[in-house]
């Protein structure tokens, strides 16, 4: 199953227009709102550490193994364009066929959000190390200008939307289902003494992660088709509801 890693700016000196907000703060807000969405729909990661820098997150993700890196910021216009410049900006290696696909991904479904989607546009990058000098396919998402008083309305407005439109974006890139976020709940395995297989995507020709023992109480992050999203043994996949009796 996917595992990413997911970086929100840790620009904490870099201010909203009003109630001290800043892009640290609510990049960190859009974060927390996507983690129930992938975790429903069976995407597994790692946060960056907010009081390391951008170097920090870079050395923090090469050191692990992820399949993609997804960076979250918001914009600000140089001074002579301050509050004027609006729009979503989606960056990626130039010389990565995957980072362009799922950047192009994301802006596609980010424009259908968004309220000038002509002003969203997936852009290749020489210069953004969080893109660059990773070793999972990475993107970064400047979603919006925080200096213009209208897209930073409609960040703040929409952050619940926003999230799970990135996830949606990562759910299309991987080709898996996008689950709607629900509390968890819990089940138990109930196969007659077989073990249960858990497997990479809601169908029976999915590919078997591993297997459950029967009576295994899992904790289930989401539904799809007959298939509820799990985790065991610290591996995420699906398995069949048909085995599982909710407690």
């Amino acid at each position: 199953m996917p595992r990413i890693f997911l970086s929100p700016s840790t620009q904490e000196w870099n201010p909203y227009l009003t109630d001290g907000q800043t892009e640290e703060s609510v990049m960190n807000r859009l974060a927390n709102l996507m983690e129930p969405y992938l975790r429903a729909s069976g995407i597994s990661f790692v946060r960056n550490d907010p009081a390391r820098n951008v170097a920090g997150a870079i050395a923090d993700s090469n050191a692990g193994k992820f399949d993609v890196h997804l960076a979250l910021h918001s914009n600000a216009a140089p001074q002579q364009f301050a509050g004027i410049l609006r729009g979503i900006d989606v960056y990626y290696a130039p010389s990565s066929r995957d980072s362009e696909l799922l950047a192009t991904i994301l802006a596609n479904n980010l424009q259908r959000i968004y309220p000038l989607p002509n002003q969203v546009t997936a852009r290749p990058t020489e210069s953004l190390g969080e893109v660059l000098r990773t070793k999972a396919v990475a993107v970064l998402a400047e979603i919006g200008y925080h200096d213009n008083a209208e897209d930073e309305k409609w960040i703040r407005g929409n952050l619940d939307r926003i999230a799970q439109t990135l996830v949606l974006s990562l759910t299309d890139y991987f080709g898996i289902p996008f689950v709607t976020s629900a509390e968890p709940f819990y089940g138990i395995t109930e196969t007659g003494g077989a073990r249960l297989n858990l497997r990479d995507y809601p169908a029976l020709n999915g590919k078997i992660l591993t297997q459950i023992p029967d009576g295994t109480q899992l904790i289930l992050f989401g539904e799809t088709d007959g298939w509820f999203v799990t985790e065991y043994n610290g591996i995420t996949g699906y398995v069949s509801e048909e085995y599982i009796r909710l407690s």
